[in-house]
């Protein structure tokens, strides 16, 4: 028996009311995008559940994709049955003898769209329960927390199949909380802040401070590559590079090095901001944790927050620098961040940089500087690339075959 389809359960989209909807259609859109590189599979949404249809492709690396995209609470593989009750009969008992083991515990769930079937839902139920007693003298029933929970589902235009359960990523359809610019570092903690913004339904463009020739093609790649590794979870990324060096080296040339981090700091946060406003997002996400360096303290982030009135999520403020490497390796995106290239946050570095910096202190220095300038010539210079998905070198050759 070969899985036809994936049959998908929603997670918090049966608390949206009126809005269920919007937030299933973005959900459709959003499975699409990450399974594009599978042409022959199709996918339905309806209100109370979405089906991925498998037409021979392998279920196997669909449903590792499926398993990273938000909004869905949990899935079934299913097995497509000629509508009729000896089909289905036959097809239970060659089921159940290849996954059944003595000791097991067994439950029949029925449920009948198609009210023209001959059996209802009680009648399949016994059914199909002592078909298995047929084929398996051993076998238990269960009705509660049984070992093998076995699924029928009876539609218009077939009966389907079911055993397995697989937990989804849970959270809310990337895109239905409106769209936030991410400060992507080549470091551990943006892209965690990242993948859980997203978790949460926020549709995020990487923005990115390149500093050539301080910073390295191989930086900038690696960062492009990290935005690569959270598409799997939402979709292609908008990646925002952004020029930087002019600004460092006014920074450096005319103000205290203590200061040079919280500069710089404000600097990145008007420029995203800019960029916000122009390419119409809500808000600004960034890696920043409570502590864990001297532009991270409450003081500094306070200076730092001081040129904007945007809103700042910062989703990994409050956890400590294991919880967030646990979270990069579940995400696939520690490995990357620890290769041994410099940002732009670490180029010029102060041996000795403020962790109370004074707000006035900071605009003194500032007026030493063309702010509008600077900012105006870095925005004027972005590069904005689109990230796709990756594509597994299996699926490459696949893909290959097919274009020739």
């Amino acid at each position: 028996m070969q899985y036809s389809e994936i049959m998908i359960r929603y997670g918090e989209l049966s608390t949206k009311g009126k809005n269920r909807m919007r937030f299933i259609n973005k959900l459709k859109r959003n499975i699409e995008d990450v399974l594009s590189v599978y042409p022959q599979v199709q996918v339905r949404a309806d209100r109370d559940r979405a089906h991925v249809y498998l037409h021979g492709a392998d279920y196997k690396p669909v449903a590792e994709s499926l398993k990273q995209v938000f909004g869905i609470q949990n899935f079934s593989p299913s097995y497509k049955i000629e509508k009729s009750t000896p089909a289905l009969v036959a097809a239970v008992q060659e089921l159940m003898r290849e996954v059944y083991k003595e000791g097991m515990t067994f439950k029949i769930s029925s449920r009948r769209s198609d009210h023209s079937f001959e059996l209802d839902s009680r009648e399949l139920n016994q059914r199909l329960g002592n078909a298995v007693f047929e084929a398996i003298a051993y076998a238990q029933v269960k009705m509660k927390a049984p070992d093998i929970e076995l699924r029928v589902e009876i539609r218009e235009e077939a009966a389907y199949l079911s055993y397995e359960t697989i937990r989804g990523a849970g959270g809310l359809p990337v895109g239905t909380s409106g769209k936030g610019m991410l400060m992507l570092s080549g470091g551990i903690d943006s892209p965690v802040a990242g993948y859980l913004a997203l978790k949460r339904g926020v549709d995020i463009e990487a923005v990115h401070f390149a500093s050539p020739p301080y910073t390295s093609p191989g930086a900038l790649k690696k960062a492009q590559d990290l935005a690569r590794k959270l598409t799997k979870f939402g979709g292609n990324i908008q990646f925002i590079e952004v020029p930087f060096t002019e600004i460092q080296e006014e920074i450096k040339n005319k103000t205290p090095e203590a200061y040079l981090m919280t500069l710089t700091r404000r600097f990145m946060m008007r420029i995203t901001d800019r960029i916000r406003e122009e390419r119409g997002g809500l808000v600004i996400v960034n890696g920043e944790s409570l502590g864990q360096v001297a532009s991270q303290t409450l003081e500094s982030m306070q200076a730092i927050n001081a040129v904007t009135t945007t809103p700042v999520i910062r989703p990994v403020v409050t956890m400590d620098k294991l919880e967030i490497i646990d979270i990069a390796e579940k995400i696939d995106t520690f490995e990357l961040s620890i290769q041994p290239f410099e940002d732009c946050c670490t180029i010029f570095a102060p041996d000795r940089p403020k962790t109370n910096p004074k707000i006035k202190n900071v605009e003194q220095y500032e007026k030493r500087l063309d702010i509008d300038g600077l900012v105006d010539r870095a925005v004027a210079g972005i590069q904005v690339t689109e990230i796709t998905p990756q594509v597994e070198n299996d699926r490459v050759d696949e893909l290959i075959e097919e274009l020739l």
